[in-house]
């Protein structure tokens, strides 16, 4: 299903990416060495409660994952990457952590993800990880605008995940979001331009490049849910939710500082 939202629509996307902005900067300003992955989804919980929201992740059971995923908030920390689900483990000083967040608010979704390193001892792998990413995703972003298509932005996307010497996984990637959290178009972290669906205005999309350090290869926790590295590597993923617009895109999810 791809969703064309009305002005309305689009109005209400824009409380929902602004309450998961808020939350997840607030996670970030929690997440200190010490802290316990069970405590920020408790945090995520009643923030995102207070704001008016409802987790699109509590109950979301997709074919990949194992059950209900059952928690508020993506924690993936190192070597994990992509659905990271809380559990008993206190964040270390140097920990590379990703929050992934998604909430409804009013009906319309939207969904942002942040990586950093937790602490004061951040390494050069892990900076170069987050900042290949962030300029992914900056690049995306640039490359929306009506009448483009969805390979424009694969291909901006992977001109700068790969130019920064990493390997693409195209098996999750950015999509459609509206009603739902995801929705199609699929959109892969590299790609040819000019091919895919057409963009137009009230269009939302979640844009999503993420990397491991030395392989492309991924394998499930136990848990049946956290997507980690095969080989151990770190990683990192930056994700926004935006809008196209007549003008191009409008960025849904941005922290509270960055705001128009």
């Amino acid at each position: 299903m791809i969703e064309i939202l009305s002005p309305a629509e689009v109005a209400r996307a824009r409380s929902a990416g602004a309450l998961v902005a808020d939350v997840l900067q607030e996670l970030r300003r929690t997440s200190t060495p010490g802290t316990n992955l069970l405590d920020l989804d408790r945090l995520a919980a009643t923030l995102i409660a207070d704001g008016g929201g409802t987790s699109c992740y509590v109950d979301y059971a997709p074919s990949f994952g194992r059950g209900p995923f059952g928690h508020h908030v993506c924690t993936a920390v190192n070597d994990a990457v992509l659905h990271g689900r809380p559990h008993d483990r206190a964040l270390a000083d140097g920990d590379l952590l990703t929050l992934d967040l998604a909430v409804t608010v009013d009906g319309i979704a939207a969904d942002s993800a942040i990586s950093f390193v937790v602490g004061d001892r951040a390494d050069a792998e892990s900076l170069a990880l987050i900042d290949a990413t962030e300029r992914a995703l900056a690049a995306g972003i640039a490359a929306t605008r009506p009448d483009a298509r969805t390979g424009d932005i694969s291909h901006a996307i992977g001109t700068v995940l790969g130019g920064s010497g990493y390997a693409i996984n195209t098996q999750f990637g950015g999509h459609g979001i509206g009603s739902t959290m995801h929705q199609d178009p699929h959109i892969t972290n590299t790609g040819r331009p000019g091919r895919g669906y057409r963009l137009r205005p009230g269009l939302l999309l979640a844009l999503e490049p993420w990397v491991m350090a030395d392989t492309a290869e991924l394998v499930t926790d136990d848990d049946g849910w956290t997507l980690r590295s095969a080989t151990g590597c770190r990683t990192a993923h930056s994700e926004h939710t935006i809008a196209v617009t007549r003008d191009g895109a409008e960025i849904l999810t941005l922290p509270r500082h960055l705001r128009p």
